[in-house]
């Protein structure tokens, strides 16, 4: 049985927009599509029942309406829905395991409304084994493609670069595979961006000088970039690879590069902290100030 693409909803802009999202991305990757409204159970309220049924009334009238976009915009594509109990984080991570994506609405800093805004789709992927995917409200399926007379058009079907956020330091197979089969996917280009930073003449020793030489160490990461790609390359010989080696800090490096594609792909490291799952640095920019939908894929 495929694992569905999963889209969390709650009436909300985004996810409206997520699920519309999520629909086409279940079409592209030949999969049902897998509606989930979230809603909290409170047994010890005095007007609990009375309460709980308003929530599943509210619930049922946003999926009805979700349902009514996604079959307008992919009426194709295979579609279910559930109401669950919350918590939200919770009752959602276990969708998240059922699912072959998860995908989730997001406003980034300047939202302050949305059942799934905010700190639940942080917290949802904060602790996710599997990709979540966030969009934002305006996000439209025409953003996807390259806009007539724009340009090049990398593909036949006009798709925006996918653009994978690699750290050389660490290379995660599960990151990059992501990445080529999204661009697979969508017959669209794939742009392999790290960012790096040159070492300070003061830590280093004194046979070391010569890696203050910017052009030279960037020519050594552009190297072992394209050496550590082209096992996929090979994998995937119908995407067209492009690689980029950038000097400046992570964030402000994928903040460039996202500008005008449909996806960006970034890693998530599972790891046990003293303070409780959380999102890294650079993850977490790029959430709230990336305009196009990330891809979040955790990894060991």
């Amino acid at each position: 049985m495929l694992l569905p693409v999963v889209a969390g909803v709650d009436g909300s802009a985004e996810s409206l927009a997520a699920a519309a999202w999520a629909a086409r991305e279940a079409v592209r990757r030949g999969r049902p599509l897998r509606l989930v409204h979230v809603w909290d159970w409170h047994p010890r309220r005095r007007d609990g029942e009375i309460a709980n049924a308003a929530q599943r009334h509210l619930a049922r009238r946003s999926l009805r309406q979700v349902e009514e976009r996604v079959r307008t915009e992919c009426p194709d594509v295979r579609l279910s829905d559930e109401q669950v109990e919350g918590p939200a984080v919770a009752a959602l991570l276990k969708a998240v395991d059922q699912a072959d994506v998860t995908v989730l609405g997001s406003r980034g800093l300047s939202g302050v409304t949305g059942f799934l805004v905010g700190s639940v789709a942080l917290g949802v992927v904060a602790e996710a084994t599997r990709p979540v995917v966030l969009v934002r409200a305006d996000e439209e399926a025409e953003d996807e493609h390259v806009p007539t007379g724009e340009g090049r058009a990398s593909t036949d079907t006009g798709y925006r670069d996918v653009v994978l956020a690699i750290d050389l330091d660490d290379p995660c197979d599960e990151v990059i595979e992501f990445a080529f089969e999204a661009a697979r996917l969508r017959h669209a280009r794939l742009r392999a961006v790290h960012a790096w930073h040159a070492p300070h003449p003061t830590g280093l020793g004194s046979g070391d000088i010569g890696l203050v030489n910017d052009v030279w160490q960037g020519e050594e990461w552009l190297g072992f970039l394209k050496a550590v790609l082209q096992v996929w390359r090979d994998k995937y010989p119908d995407v067209e690879v492009l690689e980029t080696v950038v000097e400046d800090k992570a964030s402000t490096a994928l903040l460039r590069a996202s500008t005008g594609v449909s996806l960006l792909v970034v890693g998530h490291r599972l790891a046990e902290r003293s303070l409780g799952p959380r999102t890294g640095p650079v993850t977490h920019a790029v959430i709230h100030h990336v305009r196009c939908p990330v891809a979040v894929v955790p990894h060991a």
